[in-house]
């Protein structure tokens, strides 16, 4: 891979998915900062017609 396109060392791991006819690579994130720092949130109503499963009882 040309230099400037390189990750940087830190980078171990990426992603690889297709967009048309390109290939695209994407840096594996190492921990979930970067999705917190995002600000994204779930709309009022997620998972609002889910079904509430009973408690269960365990044993350990």
């Amino acid at each position: 891979m040309p230099l400037e396109y390189r990750f940087p060392e830190s980078v171990r791991e990426v992603y690889i998915r297709r967009e048309g006819e390109s290939v695209v690579l994407t840096p594996r994130p190492t921990d979930w900062s970067g999705f917190f720092a995002s600000g994204l949130k779930v709309s009022d109503d997620f998972m609002a017609e889910s079904e509430r499963m009973p408690i269960q009882e365990r044993t350990f």
